[in-house]
């Protein structure tokens, strides 16, 4: 699952909730619709191919609006070799029954700056994973998540590396 297979998970999963339970609304199929904002804070290890593993710090701010099923959101990463990406996307959870528990996809494309350290071989570079994790009924949620980031083939190297964290996510109002 070390490619663009979250984001195809996320786009079909979004897409057969969008035709069934948001087109037949007066908004649309990707109507606005507002939700509360949030700020994920994540500490975790990348797993690089051909190189050491790595700490690294995420953070991602959720925008406080959906479109259709799919939530909006920023993130930011810095690794301990200096390697940072910022990228812009979106996100699209379920849940489990009425049951606290949550699965949340998301796919964003980013620039990458290695800063000397891992190669990713080039500066566009797409985030997409999984996060499966508990909601607090103040809506506190934890979670553990899988990430993966490449630049889907655009460069003549495309090396990717994972990252496996810890999530924290507050929200905002």
């Amino acid at each position: 699952m070390a490619d663009g297979t979250f984001a195809v998970l996320m786009l079909v999963l979004g897409m057969t909730d969008m035709g069934l339970n948001h087109c037949g609304t007066a908004d649309g199929c990707i109507g606005k619709s507002d939700t509360t904002p949030r700020l994920l804070v994540s500490g975790g290890e990348v797993l690089e191919r051909n190189a050491d593993t790595m700490g690294e710090v995420y953070l991602r701010y959720d925008l406080p609006y959906k479109r259709g099923p799919f939530g909006e959101a920023i993130g930011l990463s810095v690794a301990e070799g200096g390697e940072t990406w910022i990228g812009f996307g979106h996100t699209y959870k379920m849940q489990l029954g009425s049951t606290p528990i949550y699965g949340e996809l998301h796919a964003m494309p980013g620039l990458y700056f290695d800063n000397g350290g891992f190669d990713l071989g080039g500066p566009i570079e797409f985030r997409s994973g999984v996060e499966v994790g508990w909601e607090a009924r103040n809506g506190l949620r934890m979670a553990l998540s899988y990430d993966h980031r490449s630049n889907a083939g655009i460069y003549d190297e495309n090396p990717g590396i994972e990252t496996v964290a810890f999530h924290v996510s507050v929200p905002l109002r």
